[in-house]
């Protein structure tokens, strides 16, 4: 057993391809099939189960990337000591919904990026649902959820930036040009939202029928740049954070509500396993996470803020 063929065998755990597993060992694909079938061979399972064109991890092969995770941290963790004073290089992998992928994190990327060019980045949208899973399952070094404050014995989990969430309408819409909305307003209206078991939507349930209304018309995506979409074209109210929107609204594609949802406190969290070592590299994701979102955290309240003395001056 090589140690070339362990690093191989959870690159592609992290791809669950060949050919992009390839990529980024550089090797050919049919290098990655040799060393994975070579591996298979000497420990006599099966490590991946090949259904169509996808790859699964089989029983054996949780089993076996538990401990091969054991044995890579402790190799990188003594590489780092060696290397203290060198410039990081290694791989990184960064799990997200897509919401937080497409608004959140680019900047952080690309911090990161400036800072340490040798280390390769390995990016995979999750759902917010799965996210936990795949830092249990060893499948990311860390992962962003957009929730309600979590709490874990597992993980340590760090929240970044309280996000907002509002109604949002096209400009057309009968709601859109009211300054005051009451809750018989919503009755026959369409609301446009994530699918059922995403924690946001669970929220946003939560709240309607605390005021007593339990009987909404929905239409669900699993794309916020859908539901985004369908508010422009005037087929419902979308339920969104403001970040998604911020350039629709800017353009007067779509016009924000006038109705705060209560007790909906959600927030984008940065996540890893506690027993996980945490090397140089991760150490330095996350601090470049802290960051640039704090920068974020600081220019949202300072905006909530002159939009309240504004609001009080009228």
């Amino acid at each position: 057993m090589e140690l070339r063929q362990l690093i191989t065998f959870r690159t592609v755990t992290s791809t669950l391809n060949f050919s992009r597993a390839a990529e980024v060992l550089n090797y050919v694909p049919s290098n990655v099939t040799m060393q994975i079938k070579a591996l298979e061979e000497e420990l006599g399972v099966r490590l991946f189960d090949r259904l169509s064109k996808q790859l699964v991890l089989t029983t054996e092969g949780k089993r076996f990337l538990n401990h091969i995770e054991d044995v890579l941290n402790k190799l990188d963790e003594a590489r780092s000591i060696v290397h203290d004073n060198e410039k990081l290089s290694g791989t990184l992998t960064i799990s997200a919904n897509e919401v937080v992928c497409a608004y959140r994190l680019p900047a952080v990327f690309q911090r990161f990026r400036s800072q340490h060019p040798g280390v390769r980045l390995i990016f995979r949208s999750v759902p917010n649902l799965e996210l936990k899973q795949t830092l249990f399952e060893g499948n990311a070094d860390i992962v962003f959820m957009l929730d309600e404050p979590i709490r874990s014995s597992g993980l340590a989990v760090e929240p970044l930036v309280e996000e907002t969430f509002r109604l949002f309408a096209a400009p057309d819409h009968p709601l859109a040009k009211r300054t005051v909305l009451q809750l018989d307003d919503f009755h026959r209206e369409v609301f446009l939202t994530n699918e059922k078991g995403c924690p946001y939507r669970t929220m946003f349930d939560r709240s309607f029928e605390k005021e007593g209304i339990d009987s909404i018309t929905y239409l669900e995506f699993q794309s916020a740049e859908a539901i985004k979409q369908c508010a422009i074209s005037g087929i419902g109210i979308a339920f969104l954070p403001e970040i998604v929107t911020e350039a629709e609204v800017e353009r007067g594609e779509l016009v924000a509500l006038p109705w705060q949802i209560p007790d909906l406190h959600v927030y984008t969290q940065m996540s890893w396993h506690k027993d996980k070592w945490l090397s140089p590299i991760i150490l330095s994701f996350i601090e470049a996470a802290r960051e640039v979102l704090a920068i974020e955290e600081e220019n949202k309240q300072v905006t909530g803020s002159k939009e309240s003395v504004a609001a009080d001056s009228e």
